[in-house]
């Protein structure tokens, strides 16, 4: 294939690769976020934290795969991103590696003190997240100044805490605690599943209202005139996880809820297209300038054809191996440490 299709390819499979871990990682940030909210017991957040609990570091492998793409097939994207937004990014890598070790670590001790400062490290690195990648999505279509990007990353920051971008932010943390609620009330029975439906009916109005805001936005500012048939289809999936919700069909809800986090992809990379990062004040970074050579571009495509299949199938078979919806009754006891003088000494 020629460079040019071979960058076309790259772009794309790169937009699908964040499709697979928004949509994915969506509904554990969503879990985690629900935490404070649907967790009135110790019992609750075990369940929740349980239902995704064999997935959710699986779905972190997505954005490791974006982000290595990336800097293998566009590394002037990958370069000028990380360093207009280190910030902002840095401050998601922490609040990412803060979470997973909490996942790990809550259970070690059997300690009711213990355990709520892990969840709370569960519940700041899923919102922060949340936010934050909406923020940063929504710059790559505001753009950035060279100016700007030349006075530090503090300015940089603050740069991108626009209007635009803070409503994307806001769009995303609104659709991905949709998207959790959502799954706990697929994944789970009784009272925590009958709170989980109820909540999502209430979050599916203002996660309307904001999508749709941001889509007429995006379009009338950003888009092109193809991509206003992506904006009827977030509209038309916007408008039956409302019903859904309210109907307490949490799989069909659910599966809207992601129909919606593929078309907010789709619109953005496609309002992006052939750019992949606006420069205000400069020319555009864009597939053809930013990406790597043809023959580094045909290897990774050929890795790409080989190993795609293979992770789709094994992750697949992961979620059909922990298919099955939890109950308070399936939580064993804790059998962590306990809280005595001993552990508190180290020993």
């Amino acid at each position: 294939m020629d460079i040019d299709t071979l960058r076309i390819i790259w772009f794309g499979l790169i937009a699908v690769l964040w499709v697979g871990y928004l949509v994915l990682e969506g509904f554990d940030f969503g879990v985690g976020m629900l935490l404070p909210i649907l967790g009135r017991s110790e019992n609750d957040r075990r369940v929740m934290i349980n239902t995704i609990g064999p997935v959710w570091d699986g779905n972190e492998v997505w954005v490791l795969t974006a982000g290595g793409a990336t800097f293998a097939a566009f590394p002037l994207w990958y370069s000028t991103l990380f360093s207009a937004f280190y910030l902002p990014l840095l401050l998601i890598l922490v609040a990412l590696i803060l979470r997973g070790v909490a996942f790990e670590y809550r259970g070690k001790i059997d300690e009711d003190g213990w355990r709520a400062k892990w969840d709370w490290a569960i519940i700041v690195g899923s919102y922060l997240p949340s936010l934050l990648w909406g923020v940063a999505f929504g710059n790559l279509l505001h753009g950035v100044d060279v100016a700007t990007v030349q006075k530090g990353p503090f300015a940089v920051l603050l740069a991108a805490l626009n209007p635009y971008s803070l409503l994307f932010g806001a769009v995303t943390l609104l659709l991905f605690l949709l998207h959790g609620a959502l799954f706990l009330g697929l994944k789970t029975t009784g009272d925590i599943q009958q709170r989980a439906m109820k909540l999502a009916a209430t979050l599916s109005v203002p996660v309307l209202a904001g999508g749709a805001v941001w889509a007429i936005w995006t379009q009338l500012a950003y888009g092109k005139t193809w991509t206003w048939a992506v904006v009827a289809v977030a509209a038309v999936a916007l408008v039956g996880v409302v019903l859904s919700a309210r109907a307490g069909k949490e799989g069909q809800g659910f599966v809207l809820t992601s129909v919606v986090t593929v078309m907010a992809v789709v619109m953005l990379f496609g309002s992006l297209y052939p750019a992949v990062l606006h420069i205000n004040d400069a020319a555009d970074l864009t597939i053809s300038n930013a990406s790597s050579t043809q023959n580094t571009l045909t290897v990774m495509t050929w890795v790409a054809v080989i190993m795609t299949p293979i992770v789709l199938v094994y992750q697949s078979w992961t979620y059909w191996v922990f298919r099955s919806r939890i109950s308070a009754t399936d939580i064993p006891a804790p059998t962590g440490l306990k809280w005595t003088t001993k552990v508190k000494a180290g020993i």
